[in-house]
């Protein structure tokens, strides 16, 4: 008889705690502490706490999670005398920008989410509101309990559909096909199913011969849908895909941008020409959109300028995300027709437009479960803009001179202001100009 002994070995593993999170001016918003053995408790630079909540909490699922990795790699050094710190990183997003539009967004009563991105892909600010104090949040279980529902949720980087915005993409696709003037009924009803413009009822229809650029300025959704039905599914998707990246992931620092768009009927296809039906994205991706629209290409959406020694958030470790990076492209000869509608949408929202800048917009009333959100999505464009040389910045600073920016705002609670069309929201675009050029 041969007797067998087991041996068991047990392994510990040493907790690396989190580095810290700076701003692009290399303000500390986050930092961890290392009081406790294997307790990795995370706090916020004084003032930053609501602001980012929404964006680096890991309640959230947000840059404290989506960095994890990196932020566990051992320090290249000791860190208060200990071995088991991680690096830190540097963000692109400005905290004094990201505050200021917090606050406007408090002071205002707004919920839903502001994004403004640098023409390189950098993301200068995400702001989601309502946000919350995310210490307490770690500190007290009965204080996330008593929150509103969806204020964890990061507005910025959430799916909700984007009603005319998505004209954009529809506005380039009609016309990359030849579809440059359609008949318009203001109220088309075809087979049971009834689709009408925002000013059916106004007497101004039929227009027998309305243009693309008519359509695209009064937000036609009747063109639009004519469009795609004359296009069919096939079409509508591959050009989606081939110019606008809509129908794949998008592979960001951040997180995966993933857009729907679910087509099972006719109505679901002409309905998915204004944003509606089963189309989604997020305002992260309007903004990208936003960008390519004004420029002609749009670039990958980032947030990590660098990654940097924890000692020293000066000293680079680590290269962070590329900038320029071209998801898709608008055909050259269609370019601008969409840049004199999106001028045509910007001249009707009474904005008071800096000298040395030029507007361009688009609008969107989406329908959702939740009520109507409200979008523009915009770009401020400096006359002295040098997007074409593709200036790499390690200092945003250097940015302000001659940097244009996209701005996209979602607004979910309309009802609150009285507003029932996105068009009406323009002095509350107007606060977030004045802020973002503030700093």
């Amino acid at each position: 008889m041969t007797t067998e002994e087991t041996t068991t070995t047990t392994t510990t593993t040493t907790l690396v705690y989190r580095g810290n999170i700076y701003d692009t001016n290399y303000n500390l918003v986050t930092y961890g502490t290392y009081a406790n053995e294997n307790m990795d408790q995370r706090f916020y630079g004084e003032g930053y706490s609501y602001s980012f909540s929404n964006i680096i909490s890991a309640a959230s699922a947000g840059f404290d999670d989506v960095f994890g990795d990196l932020l566990r790699t051992n320090n290249p050094s000791p860190v208060d005398g200990k071995t088991n710190v991680g690096q830190s990183l540097r963000l692109t997003i400005d905290a004094n920008v990201q505050n200021a539009l917090s606050a406007y967004m408090a002071n205002m009563g707004m919920a839903g989410s502001i994004v403004v991105m640098r023409t390189d892909g950098s993301i200068l600010a995400e702001v989601s509101y309502p946000n919350y104090d995310p210490e307490l949040f770690d500190a007290d279980p009965s204080y996330g309990e008593n929150l509103m529902g969806g204020t964890i949720a990061n507005k910025a980087f959430q799916n909700a559909s984007p009603g005319s915005c998505f004209k954009i993409m529809s506005e380039v696709i009609a016309d990359k096909n030849g579809i440059t003037s359609l008949y318009d009924d203001g109220t088309w009803v075809d087979s049971g199913a009834t689709i009408v413009n925002w000013d059916h009822d106004t007497g101004y229809y039929p227009v027998p011969e309305r243009t693309l650029t008519s359509a695209f300025v009064n937000s036609s959704n009747i063109f639009f849908a004519k469009a795609f039905d004359q296009l069919g599914t096939e079409q509508v998707l591959a050009d989606l895909n081939d110019i606008f990246h809509f129908c794949v992931p998008i592979q960001c620092d951040f997180g995966p941008i993933e857009n729907n768009i679910e087509i099972y009927c006719l109505d679901d296809l002409r309905r998915s020409a204004f944003g509606q039906a089963y189309v989604r994205t997020c305002p992260i991706y309007l903004a990208a959109l936003g960008r390519e629209a004004i420029f002609g290409d749009m670039v990958k959406p980032f947030v990590l300028q660098q990654v940097v020694d924890t000692n020293d958030p000066y000293t680079q470790t680590v290269k962070g995300s590329t900038p320029y990076e071209v998801l898709g492209s608008i055909p050259e000869n269609c370019r601008s027709n969409l840049l004199e509608g999106m001028r045509g949408v910007a001249g009707n929202l009474g904005l008071y437009i800096p000298e040395n800048y030029e507007f361009y917009a688009k609008t969107g009333t989406a329908e959702t479960g939740a009520g109507d959100y409200l979008y523009i999505t915009g770009c401020l464009k400096n006359i002295y803009d040098r997007t074409g040389e593709k200036i790499t910045y390690s200092n945003y600073e250097e940015y302000k001179p001659n940097g244009s920016y996209i701005i996209v705002m979602q607004l979910q609670n309309p009802a609150a202001f009285g507003f029932d069309f996105a068009s009406q929201t323009g002095y509350l675009y107007q606060g977030i100009i004045n802020t973002v050029l503030a700093y």
